[in-house]
């Protein structure tokens, strides 16, 4: 069985490392440090580190003006208030000035569980993929979280990186970590899905169920979702006509979304959205959730069995 890791605990982690690497870097919190994990860092540099609570549009603000004394800021808080709460000073603040700001969103998605609807964070792609010059990863496991927050320390400018509360499987073969380009995992020519985030594992499942059946998939995670890996969707749908489309999030405005933007304006072909279907969460246990919201790897086999006939 692969190793199961919190993403936020590599992320903390990784803060560490990069603190001691680069003692240009600030870290910045809204309360809720020990969730986010960013506490480490604050024992190890609490000279670089600060807390400004429940404000989390004030923090937005004070990582704009930091960075533009030149710090390179990492800034977390839980999903729903890093993209919903405080997205007019992201815009304004951050993404007008492209400035070197990387939010790092945790608890996002469905899986966020007991918390219910009002934390659980189904839009954040969307808001954060329509402002100019903003970089946006969902790493699908914990080790490529601390690619993706290497990645982003190294690239000026700004980024959002979507993390998880639960614990997800680590990933493997997954190849070398290269911001902008998907990582090919699993060879096919019946259908290619594609994935993000937690939702990588899931396909996985799906996909050795489908082999069982006499249908072989491709499988893309696509960790980096702007700039989208256009050449490697493109490629796929070339070659195997059909598209499904993987995340833990609202269908309308993330990953499928970015797919079917490609794919309209070259090679237009159907893609199966597996998703939250335009709802809200509720409270539950996070695979009671997955299975609610039809997210499990049972949804995506029948996302595949059901349309690969009239691809």
């Amino acid at each position: 069985m692969a190793e199961q890791l919190y993403q936020r605990d590599v992320y903390g982690e990784t803060l560490v490392k990069l603190g001691s690497l680069d003692k240009n870097i600030v870290v910045l919190d809204a309360d809720l440090s020990s969730s986010t994990r960013t506490n480490l860092f604050a024992k190890q540099f609490p000279d670089r580190f600060f807390n400004f609570g429940v404000a989390e549009q004030n923090m937005i603000a004070a990582a704009a003006g930091l960075a533009s004394c030149g710090k390179t800021v990492f800034l977390s808080t839980f999903a729903v208030f890093a993209a919903g709460r405080a997205w007019d000073q992201v815009r304004v603040s951050i993404s007008y000035n492209n400035f070197n700001v990387k939010i790092v969103a945790t608890h996002a998605g469905i899986t966020v569980g007991p918390d219910g609807a009002s934390h659980q964070a189904l839009e954040d792609i969307a808001l954060m993929r329509v402002l100019p010059n903003m970089n946006i990863i969902v790493p699908g496991d914990g080790p490529q979280t601390e690619d993706a927050i290497m990645a982003a320390a190294n690239k000026p400018g700004p980024f959002y990186i979507r993390l998880g509360r639960s614990k997800v499987p680590t990933i493997e073969h997954k190849g070398e970590f290269k911001f902008g380009l998907a990582q090919l995992l699993t060879e096919g020519n019946d259908v290619t899905i594609i994935a993000c985030g937690a939702m990588v594992a899931q396909a996985l499942v799906a996909i050795k169920d489908l082999a069982g059946k006499g249908i072989k998939a491709r499988l893309i995670n696509m960790h980096t979702i702007r700039p989208i890996d256009r050449e490697i969707v493109l490629k796929s749908a070339r070659e195997t006509k059909l598209i499904v489309a993987c995340e833990e999030h609202n269908i309308f405005g993330g990953l499928a979304s970015s797919i079917d933007e490609v794919v309209a304006e070259n090679f237009p072909v159907k893609v199966i959205r597996v998703g939250v279907r335009n709802r809200f969460g509720q409270s539950g246990e996070p695979e009671e959730l997955l299975k609610e919201y039809n997210l499990s790897s049972l949804d995506i086999e029948k996302a595949v069995l059901s349309n690969i006939s009239s691809k």
